[in-house]
């Protein structure tokens, strides 16, 4: 059965015994991943969708698409909000199609970020960073140029191989604590573990967030960035529901797994990624040089406020994500019928949440573009949107291009200052149905 369980002072719920976790089988199906009780209360479902990113090739058209549900569940006992482990992570990462350099701003984020570290952790020639789920390298090039020694870890062999061609050390494996012990066997404890966007991705949590206990030096920090629950249920990011993510973590719920491990959140900040993001910087217990800041204890109260450790908020977010799609599909109803054309900018995969759960296919928009070569001649899974060059817009020039990467909203509405030349409009759905100016 589950975990044992006894009182910490970490939060007013119960949370494991340290030394328990990881004792009991990893919890799978209708069990949480963390405290492993039973999971009965859905949070929202959004019906049958393929993996995000399983491009279709032209010649797979006719083939047969494998749907998985999408009923995402809370924990009555921990709060953790999770999809149950519906397909193997060996089957959604060992070949991928998200490349992040590909987004300007992430680049830019990733620079900033090692600029922050390599001051404030005093990173240099004699230190080791490791990145978990380092995917093409866009992140750690940067340290790679400062001669502070990487090491990449990416389950996907195509994205480690771009990794590879940017000079960083990659190897293709899917982390947890067996891996973190041959780590250390090898090179020695890390003095950074990075983790950004991957705690989310991590089926077998205990085993996860166990391994970076191991691979973390014993002075030495862990920062890890995930897009914030809080963030998605007030601003309806619905569509950043899809198989590949089967977690979706407040602070508590993160402070709690972390807890169990004997790991300590001592710092946080909020960043701008995903729709809303936290950086949570963390210590081993015994390490009581840098004491939990005052941040950290803030944003706790604010996510009490927030009613996250109640159904409230839960049941409200499944109404918004109702109307959203309603709104949607009446404006590109009304759009065709009124004989505009509608492009999509981007093929994100939380784009393809939203286009499966709305039903849009090619009756109602004509195609979408993407910067990423590996998309061109492919198709949006389970809806058979074909994916064009960039260039496809301005040869078409569509009434309506619809920006479906929101979180990069900015950086792509630069990107097609052109449209207006023709009088077109660009649009984004969520948080809600929004026409740009």
């Amino acid at each position: 059965m589950g975990v044992g369980y006894d009182e910490k002072t970490a939060g007013s719920k119960a949370v494991p015994a340290e030394g328990q976790v990881g004792s009991a089988p990893e919890a799978s199906g209708t069990a949480c991943r963390f405290c492993g009780q039973l999971l009965s209360r859905t949070v929202v479902d959004l019906g049958m969708s393929p993996l995000c990113e399983s491009f279709v090739a032209a010649e797979d058209l006719d083939r047969r698409e494998v749907f998985y549900p999408l009923n995402v569940r809370i924990c009555e006992h921990c709060f953790l909000v999770q999809l149950p482990e519906y397909v193997a992570p060996e089957e959604i990462f060992t070949e991928y199609a998200y490349f992040s350099s590909y987004s300007d701003s992430f680049v830019q984020h990733a620079r900033d970020y090692v600029d922050m570290a390599v001051e404030r952790f005093g990173l240099g020639p004699s230190s080791l960073v490791v990145e978990i789920a380092s995917n093409d390298g866009y992140l750690l090039q940067h340290f790679v140029e400062r001669r502070v020694p990487v090491l990449g870890i990416e389950p996907a062999e195509n994205v480690a191989a771009a990794a590879r061609e940017r000079d960083v050390p990659t190897q293709v494996a899917f982390f947890g604590v067996e891996l973190a012990r041959e780590l250390v066997a090898e090179r020695g404890a890390a003095d950074l573990v990075i983790g950004n966007n991957v705690l989310s991705q991590a089926p077998h949590l205990n085993d996860f967030v166990g391994g970076i206990r191991i691979l973390l030096a014993a002075d030495g920090t862990a920062t890890i960035e995930f897009p914030h629950l809080m963030r998605l249920l007030e601003a309806n990011l619905f569509d950043t529901i899809y198989h590949e993510h089967f977690t979706y973590f407040s602070l508590r719920t993160a402070e709690r797994v972390f807890a169990a491990h004997g790991l300590t959140v001592f710092d946080l900040e909020e960043v701008e990624t995903h729709g809303g993001s936290l950086r949570l910087y963390i210590r081993h217990e015994q390490d009581d040089s840098r004491p939990v800041s005052e941040a950290v204890e803030r944003f706790r109260q604010r996510e009490e406020s927030a009613g996250l450790e109640s159904f409230q908020p839960y049941a409200e977010f499944r109404g918004r994500i109702e109307e959203a799609k309603r709104a949607l599909l009446q404006f590109l109803i009304e759009a065709r019928r009124a004989g505009k054309s509608v492009a999509c900018y981007g093929a994100p995969g939380k784009a393809n949440t939203l286009l499966n759960y709305c039903g849009i296919r090619t009756d109602l928009v004509d195609y979408v573009v993407d910067r990423n070569p590996y998309k061109h001649g492919r198709y949006t899974p389970g809806t058979h949107i074909p994916i064009h060059p960039p260039e496809r817009i301005a040869e078409t020039k569509p009434d309506y291009v619809w920006i479906l990467p929101w979180n990069l909203k900015d950086e792509i509405v630069e990107q097609l200052a052109y449209v207006r030349e023709w009088g077109g409009r660009l649009l984004v759905a969520v948080p809600e149905l929004t026409l740009l100016p």
